[in-house]
């Protein structure tokens, strides 16, 4: 398993330009729908181009449309609707890297 920090959101509402104008706006609310940016998501999704089960951490819009950073790359526009929440956000992300089992590696270093 890798930890990386990502912090908690940000004070500032507005990101700034090298120049220091204002380049874009973050939301108001940090929390849409009950979600926030970072949690951890489970989005099964029925129908559509998006169909599948995703897992992975989220980035919440205030439209309702999440992405969705999964392992194998970002999944963008899943709704609310479809998403369940598996961890909360705290500031850390988080991923797991299936292990390779001990037995191969010692039989792999045998043979050399």
């Amino acid at each position: 398993m890798s930890i990386k920090t990502t912090g908690r959101g940000s004070y500032k509402r507005t990101r700034l330009t090298k120049h220091g104008f204002p380049r874009g706006y973050l939301m108001r609310q940090k929390q849409v729908q009950g979600f926030q940016t970072g949690d951890m998501v489970r989005a099964i999704v029925p129908k559509g181009t998006k169909m599948g089960v995703w897992n992975g951490r989220v980035a919440v819009r205030k439209t309702g449309s999440f992405n969705i950073q999964t392992v194998n790359g970002p999944v963008q526009g899943i709704s609310y609707k479809h998403c369940t929440l598996t961890q909360r956000s705290d500031g850390y992300g988080y991923h797991i890297q299936p292990n390779q089992r001990k037995e191969e590696g010692d039989r792999e270093s045998r043979s050399r």
